[in-house]
């Protein structure tokens, strides 16, 4: 086999798998609106031949379930608790990480091994001081009460202080030498070159409070505040086995991250690729 049909047939095996793959992923997002647009009955049965609606598609599912929930108010409080946990995590995680990579101060070393140590630790120890905090701020119930937990971001520091150690300390010299205050290096010449971190920052962000549970759940128990993913689980219990509109509230509440991602591809996929991470 010569080299280049070698690299043929390998370029093929991975296509074919990453097709499969691919498949594996599609097929939840399938089966929710499809089950979204059959009747209870054919939700239920464990008949192959039923994975389509079977002659009516039953539409009227959706009018159901938006109406039975103000939809409105729930995309209202996501996107405002989206936008801004992404605004101050990102404010601070540069701060703190151009601070750590670029600046000399006593107990630096101390202060960022903390930062690492609350990556290390689980997110859900830190729940009942953080409620007690927001209740006594008496922000339980509002906006600011679940951008809380995010206004401060552990991974985003360590990423920012990882992008800027990883620019050339020679820009900094220069800046210095034309006589920038560390305000205007920071602002004019080093923050600007962050930008793909940053991006990064912000999708990561966003995705997590996008999928973010026990938080809404626990401080916004007006039906009012709370947001999709809470929403959603409160339905649950509201409906029970009512698959199909169930499978509606679900396919309604991914709408927004869906155009998103649709707008900003480019975005995503430059992030996830300048982080290294995964979603």
């Amino acid at each position: 086999m010569t080299f280049e049909k070698h690299v043929t047939f390998t370029n093929t095996i991975i296509t074919f798998i990453l097709c499969i793959m691919a498949f594996i992923m599609i097929v939840p997002f399938a089966w929710m609106i499809l089950t979204a647009l059959k009747t209870n009955q054919e939700a239920v049965s464990v008949d192959p031949f039923f994975v389509f609606p079977q002659g009516t598609w039953h539409w009227e599912n959706f009018g159901s379930v938006w109406k039975s929930y103000n939809f409105f108010i729930l995309y209202k409080n996501t996107l405002l608790m989206i936008f801004f946990r992404v605004v101050c995590a990102g404010l601070t995680a540069t701060l703190a990480g151009y601070a750590f990579a670029r600046l000399r101060f006593p107990g630096k070393n101390i202060l960022f091994s903390l930062v690492l140590v609350q990556m290390m630790i689980p997110a859900q120890i830190f729940i009942i001081p953080q409620y007690l905090m927001v209740s006594k701020l008496k922000w339980l119930n509002t906006t600011q009460g679940l951008v809380f937990p995010g206004m401060v971001s552990a991974f985003g520091t360590y990423l920012l202080k990882t992008a800027f150690e990883g620019l050339p300390k020679e820009l900094e010299e220069a800046a210095n030498i034309d006589g920038c205050n560390i305000g205007q290096r920071f602002l004019f010449i080093m923050m600007p070159l962050t930008k793909s971190a940053m991006v990064s920052l912000g999708i990561f962000t966003a995705l997590f409070a996008f999928k973010d549970l026990m938080w809404p759940m626990i401080v916004c128990t007006n039906s009012l505040t709370t947001t999709l993913s809470a929403g959603l689980a409160k339905m649950q219990g509201q409906y029970g086995s009512q698959y199909p509109t169930m499978m509606a509230a679900a396919v309604i509440a991914v709408v927004p991250m869906i155009i998103i991602y649709l707008i900003f591809q480019k975005h995503f996929v430059e992030g996830i690729a300048t982080s290294g991470g995964k979603l």
